[in-house]
């Protein structure tokens, strides 16, 4: 079995030896060259030809983003970013996802060389993974060219009560910052409320809720523990806690907490999703979007048992299909659609179910 074979791009030698360890003492893996900055790694890219690349964010000679935007316009390929657990390395991250890398891997604030063994497995698995994702040519739109072609315009009065009763639940993975933002682009002003879970470590979840609400006609927060979740807001599971909703009366209200992973994860879509079953029962739509592994698939189907309807990113669209495959598979899917059709569904049967015309606008 051919091992994948990963160049390593990082300014630091100690971080370079460390990483080329850890790669290399992988059954699956080899580690074929280590670059110090982008010019060195573009001739070994050219020479060497690996299957997947790491990517330091802070990089001399030429920053990590110009050089992953270059890459992926002209030579797309896997890349998982190695990113600063600080607020601009976190926003650098996101920018760096939105650029195309499949996935990124934190340092540690102190003791790198510690840390970054102790995130063997995490990196060892995001290599996996990136080896075997969906990888497409990043085109970057004209100046002024809109981040995403418009839907028929939704407003409250066709939408009636379904924007007050109804909860969008999403959950993703691998790919899935993208694949979230191309949904809720997408989506009105006066949406229902949408509830998320990325999975995605602490410290990042802030700046790609803020990324969002840049973007889109709803407003995108973190998700706080007790908020009432109301319509036209979307609300992202912080980094490393659980995200469920609960009733109040009339009211639906975020819950947010610490507690053990499930499925290896947390924040976890099974935990979502349970919540959305038990709790919101047939006025849940859920969207299971791109991700590796089988997290929320159960759940899932545990949500159109109890009268939700659910949408799945189908496999050509998914930079990973796992997540959805596996709640295919559960019988959990009610339409298994292209990504850029998703949100235009769930409007369309919003109008449905709130008595209005598919025909009228």
């Amino acid at each position: 079995m051919a091992k994948t074979k990963v160049v390593v791009v990082d300014d630091s030698a100690l971080v370079r030896s460390i990483l080329s360890e850890i790669i290399n003492r992988q059954p699956d893996m080899e580690c074929i060259g280590a670059a110090s900055d982008p010019l060195v790694a573009r001739e070994m890219i050219r020479n060497l030809n690996p299957d997947v690349i790491t990517l330091d964010v802070e990089m001399p000679r030429m920053d990590g983003l110009d050089f992953l935007s270059r890459l992926m316009r002209l030579r797309p390929m896997p890349v998982v970013m190695v990113s600063t657990l600080t607020e601009r390395g976190a926003d650098v991250t996101i920018k760096a996802l939105e650029l195309g890398a499949v996935d990124f891997v934190a340092k540690p604030k102190i003791g790198v060389a510690d840390g970054i063994r102790q995130l063997a497995q995490d990196i060892t698995d995001k290599i996996r993974i990136a080896a075997k994702a969906h990888i497409r040519r990043h085109v970057s739109p004209p100046a002024g060219t809109p981040a995403a072609a418009p839907v028929k315009p939704v407003t409250m009065a066709s939408l009636g009560k379904a924007s007050t009763e109804k909860l969008i639940f999403i959950g993703a993975s691998t790919g899935g910052t993208e694949a979230t933002k191309d949904v809720l682009i997408n989506l009105p002003a006066d949406s229902p409320a949408v509830v998320i879970t990325q999975h995605m470590p602490p410290g990042f979840t802030k700046s790609y809720a803020a990324r969002l609400d840049g973007l889109c006609k709803i407003r995108v927060k973190e998700a706080q523990d007790g908020e009432r979740i109301l319509p036209g807001h979307g609300y992202i599971a912080p980094g490393g806690l659980h995200l469920t909703v609960e009733r109040s009366g009339a009211n639906y209200i975020a819950r947010v907490q610490d507690g053990d992973p499930i499925n290896r994860h947390k924040p976890s879509v099974e935990a979502l999703f349970l919540s959305a079953a038990k709790v919101v029962g047939p006025n849940a739509i859920g969207i299971m979007l791109t991700g590796m592994g089988a997290d929320g698939a159960k759940a899932m189907k545990v949500m159109k048992d109890a009268g939700a309807y659910n949408y799945c990113q189908d496999e050509a669209t998914c930079v990973v299909f796992g997540m959805p495959r596996e709640a295919i598979a559960a019988g959990a899917a009610d339409e298994v659609l292209p990504l850029n059709q998703i949100a235009h569904k769930v409007l369309e049967r919003l109008r449905a179910t709130s008595g209005v015309s598919l025909n009228r606008v």
